[in-house]
C-alpha cells in the first residue's frame, strides 16, 4: 500500500468537461486531460482494504487495488500489465462502463470512492502512447477454426482469446463496419473511435480475420457456418428493440434510438455529409431516461435541436443511496451526464398516450400524463394531460432480447423463459459446439459484462476443442450483477 493516509488526506478529484459552447461545437470526447501527478494521488486514495469490494463489483474481477498502488508508486508500465490480465479493453471499459466498482469501494460507504475508473483508461491511453500494447500472436496454432457471430465487446473479446492461444478466428459483422454497437451505438463523443480502430488492429496484427457486411444465416448459411468451423460462438447482443405502441405510433417522425445513432457515426466516419435521421432545427422528445436516452440527448445537441425533452416513466430518482439500495450494489440515483449539462429538460412520471401528427401524416406534438406506480403497473393522474411540441420522438426504452431471426431458428437453438439464449456453465447453448456469450444470452446489460462473458466463454471454446483448461474464465453464466 503505498500512502496509508491516502484516502484521509486526498479528496476525490477526476478531470474537468470541456466547456459547454464548446463541446457542443464538436464531436470529441468530453473530457479534459488531467495531470498525471494528479492522478497518481488519486491512486493513492485506495485504501489496501482486506475485502476489497472492487472486485466483487467488477465482473471481470479487474485487480483494482494492485493498479492502484503501482500507479501511486509510478509504475506505469507493470500496472498495464495487471490491467490487461483481466481485460482485453480497458479503454472500453474505462469510456463506457457505469463503474459499479466505485459503487462497491470500501470507501464509498462514507466517502466519495476512488476515482477507479478514471486510473484505468489513464493507464491504457499512456500504454498505448508508450507502445505497450503489442499485438500478442499465438506461438503454436491448433488447426481448429471457430466463427464469432458479432463484433460488439462479446465477440471481440472472445476472438482475441481465442486468437491468441493458437485458434484460427473470424469474426462475422452484419455492419459495413467492425465494431457492433461500439462503432454504431455509442457517440464519438463519449467514445471516439480511434479507440476501437487501434485495438482492431491489434487483434488483426495477432491473426482474427474480421469480415464486415456479412449477415450470418443469410450471406452465409448456418449450413456454411457448421461445415466451416469447428466451434462457433454468438454474440449478436439483445437488438431487438422495446417499441412504445401508443395511438398515432405510425407518423412519420418517431424512430428507435438505433435508428437514429448510427447515422450520426456514419457522418463522423467520412460515409455521408448529413444524417438521414436529423434533429437539426427540431423539437426532440426522448423517451427512456437511461443510457441511450442520453446519447440519443447529446447527439440531439450538436444536430442543432431547437429543444430536447427526456422523459422516464419512473420517479425520480434519490440523490443519494437510500435503503432499498443498500452498499456494495450499484445505487439508481439521480445522476447528471454530460449530455444533461449541455441542456434539455427532463421529465419523470410521465407516460406518452398519443403521437399526434398533422394532416400529411407526419410528427407534430405528442401527448403525455403523469403517473403514479399502482398495484399492477403505472395509473395516470387525471387531469395532469398535456402536449408537448415534437418534429422528432425518440424511443430510447431499451430491448427485449435477440433478434429471432434464421440464424437462432436454424441453428436450432434453446431459448431461456426470458428469450434469451440458453447455456451451460462452459457457455455452450443446447447444440453441441455453439456458443453463445453477451448480451444475446445474458440480456441487455453493461459492457463490463460482455468483456467477461466473453473471456468466460472462449474458455468454454478452447476447453471444448482441445480438452485443456488453459483461459481464464471470471465468470458463471448464471452470475448475476450487483448493477
Amino acid at each position: 500500500m503505498g500512502d496509508p493516509k491516502g484516502f484521509l488526506t486526498t479528496k476525490r478529484e477526476g478531470p474537468t468537461r470541456r466547456p459547454v459552447d464548446l463541446r457542443l461545437s464538436d464531436w470529441r470526447e468530453v473530457y479534459e486531460d488531467f495531470e498525471r501527478g494528479k492522478l497518481e494521488k488519486q491512486a493513492g486514495r485506495c485504501m489496501n482494504c482486506g475485502i476489497p469490494f472492487c472486485h466483487q463489483g467488477c465482473p471481470l474481477g479487474n485487480l483494482i487495488p494492485e493498479w492502484n498502488d503501482l500507479v501511486y508508486r509510478k509504475d506505469w508500465r507493470e500496472a498495464t500489465e495487471r490491467l490487461h490480465a483481466t481485460n482485453n479493453f480497458p479503454e472500453f471499459t474505462g469510456t463506457l462502463c457505469p463503474a459499479p466498482c466505485e459503487a462497491a469501494c470500501v470507501l464509498a460507504i462514507n466517502d466519495d470512492a476512488v476515482t477507479i475508473k478514471q486510473v484505468e483508461i489513464e493507464i491504457v491511453d499512456r500504454a498505448w502512447d508508450e507502445g505497450w500494447v503489442p499485438p500478442q500472436p499465438a506461438q503454436t496454432k491448433t488447426g481448429k477454426k471457430v466463427a464469432v457471430v458479432g463484433s460488439g465487446p462479446a465477440g471481440l473479446a472472445a476472438a482475441q482469446q481465442l486468437t491468441r492461444v493458437g485458434h484460427d478466428v473470424v469474426v462475422f459483422e452484419r455492419s459495413d463496419r467492425i465494431g457492433g454497437l461500439l462503432r454504431y451505438g455509442i457517440p464519438e463523443f463519449k467514445m471516439e473511435k480511434s479507440r476501437l480502430d487501434r485495438r482492431l488492429e491489434q487483434m488483426k496484427a495477432e491473426g482474427t480475420l474480421f469480415r464486415a457486411s456479412v449477415d450470418v444465416g443469410v450471406d452465409v448459411t448456418v449450413e456454411q457456418l457448421r461445415a466451416d468451423f469447428d466451434a462457433v460462438v454468438l454474440a449478436g447482443g439483445a437488438t431487438a428493440w422495446r417499441d412504445l405502441p401508443a395511438k398515432g405510433r405510425e407518423v412519420e417522425g418517431v424512430y428507435q434510438a438505433m435508428e437514429f445513432l448510427p447515422w450520426a457515426n456514419h457522418v463522423q466516419q467520412g460515409d455521408i455529409d448529413a444524417p438521414e435521421i436529423t434533429a437539426e432545427g427540431k423539437h426532440v422528445v426522448i423517451i427512456g431516461g437511461g443510457d441511450t436516452g442520453a446519447d440519443c440527448l447529446g447527439t440531439s445537441h450538436r444536430q442543432g435541436a431547437l429543444s430536447v425533452t427526456q422523459l422516464e416513466i419512473m420517479p425520480t430518482p434519490p440523490e443519494k443511496r437510500d435503503e432499498g439500495m443498500p452498499w456494495p450494489t450499484y445505487p439508481m440515483v439521480y445522476r447528471v451526464t454530460s449530455a444533461h449539462e449541455e441542456g434539455g429538460d427532463r421529465l419523470f412520471s410521465v407516460n406518452t398516450t398519443e403521437f399526434v401528427g398533422d394532416a400529411d401524416g407526419k410528427l407534430q406534438a405528442i401527448r403525455i400524463v403523469e403517473v403514479t406506480r399502482g398495484e399492477k403497473g403505472f395509473d395516470e393522474v387525471p387531469g395532469t394531460e398535456r402536449e408537448l411540441p415534437a418534429q422528432l420522438v425518440l424511443l430510447a426504452m431499451g430491448f427485449v432480447g435477440p433478434e429471432k431471426g434464421k440464424l437462432l431458428s436454424e441453428l436450432g437453438v434453446e431459448l431461456d423463459e426470458r428469450g434469451n439464449v440458453a447455456r451451460d456453465s462452459s457457455f455452450m447453448t443446447s447444440v453441441d459446439g455453439v456458443f453463445s456469450a453477451g448480451d444475446m444470452g445474458r440480456g441487455q446489460s453493461l459492457i463490463v459484462w460482455a468483456i467477461a462473458e466473453g473471456r468466460s466463454a472462449a474458455a468454454g471454446v478452447d476447453a471444448y476443442l482441445t480438452g485443456r483448461d488453459v483461459l481464464p474464465r471470471p465468470i458463471d453464466p448464471t452470475d448475476r450483477p450487483l448493477v
